[in-house]
């Protein structure tokens, strides 16, 4: 199956408001990343185990961990969670960036490091969401 075709599946098997939200969250950060690698991620282990939520990924990214290996990923991750819908902004070295900059500005979400959580698209402001995922706009 094609990414784009799981990525498709993925949206659907949501429940209604939560797959239209997801839909147009999709259709917005392709607005944004027009040319990106696009990513699909089960939540499945090497073995089939579900180990985290699947995963829909946009851009390029590598992550360089402490021994100095590297793992190709994504640069901007969407997810569907048991409350919502989390966005993953990755790459970003300064983990209070989010948070400080957007936190009080998105509106309802839970902003960490990394992450932008929140129930559905109409509790947070749309064009903050925007600027957060404006990526060449990170420390």
């Amino acid at each position: 199956m094609i990414i784009q075709d799981q990525i498709e599946e993925y949206i659907a098997s949501q429940s209604e408001s939560k797959r239209r939200d997801m839909q147009d969250l999709h259709h917005l950060i392709m607005d944004l990343m027009p040319e990106c690698r696009l990513w699909f991620l089960d939540g499945k282990d090497s073995e089939g185990k579900v180990v985290s939520n699947p995963n829909i990924g946009y851009g390029h990214h590598t992550i360089t961990y402490a021994d100095g290996s590297t793992k190709e990923f994504y640069q901007v991750g969407m997810s569907a969670n048991t409350t919502g819908i989390s966005v993953y902004i990755l790459g970003i070295d300064d983990k209070t960036y989010l948070s400080r900059v957007y936190g009080e500005k998105i509106g309802k979400a839970k902003v960490t490091g990394y992450c932008i959580k929140f129930k559905t698209l109409k509790d947070i402001n749309i064009e903050v969401l925007k600027t957060a995922l404006q990526l060449d706009r990170k420390p």
